[in-house]
């Protein structure tokens, strides 16, 4: 018996050592599950063109906005300079946090970026578009299913990124390569 744990000790023992690993693994996560996610979804945000990028698509503000859009007729003619840079700064964020942390470049930064975003998109999700209507929508925790996209699905999305805010990006990554330590 003596053996067993020592085995288990020497094995948990190294596990406590491995610093790199987890958050090594919380972004190769981040990237293969949800990079694509969020960079498809900024695309559908986009203009027409180039300078896109500049000026979103309607669908932009429907997506944002789902309540204003609907109540000014889809127009977006009628939404203010603050509505607009709202829209440009969540289309870019779609695109600019996920690759901050795919590269481990200012990680701890981008991941909390990436919880706030996620926390709005969640709430955008349940009031805008009235996903709190629907159960299967929102989901409840302790219930024998692990599939809501939002109490389910989004905590684990959180609970990896505060993985990065708390360990940081790992010795793959720009933070590193760029520490002064190094």
């Amino acid at each position: 018996m003596n053996a067993l744990f020592s085995t288990y000790r020497s094995i948990t023992t190294r596990l406590d050592r491995a610093d790199w690993l987890l958050p090594t693994l919380a972004r190769f996560l981040f990237a293969a599950i949800l990079l694509m996610y969020f960079w498809v979804s900024g695309l559908t945000k986009l203009g027409d063109g180039f300078m896109g990028i500049f000026a979103p698509s309607t669908g932009a503000y429907v997506q944002i906005f789902p309540r204003m859009m609907e109540a000014v007729g889809y127009d977006t003619s009628q939404f203010s300079l603050f509505h607009k840079l709202v829209v440009l700064a969540g289309t870019w964020a779609e695109f600019i946090l996920p690759a901050l942390i795919v590269l481990g470049l200012l990680t701890r930064l981008s991941a909390l970026g990436m919880i706030g975003f996620i926390v709005v998109q969640s709430l955008t999700d349940l009031y805008g578009h009235n996903g709190w209507e629907d159960s299967t929508v929102l989901g409840a925790w302790f219930d024998r299913f692990p599939d809501a996209a939002i109490l389910d699905q989004r905590a684990l999305w959180v609970f990896l990124l505060i993985v990065l805010v708390i360990k940081g990006a790992g010795p793959i990554s720009f933070d590193r390569a760029l520490s002064p330590k190094n």
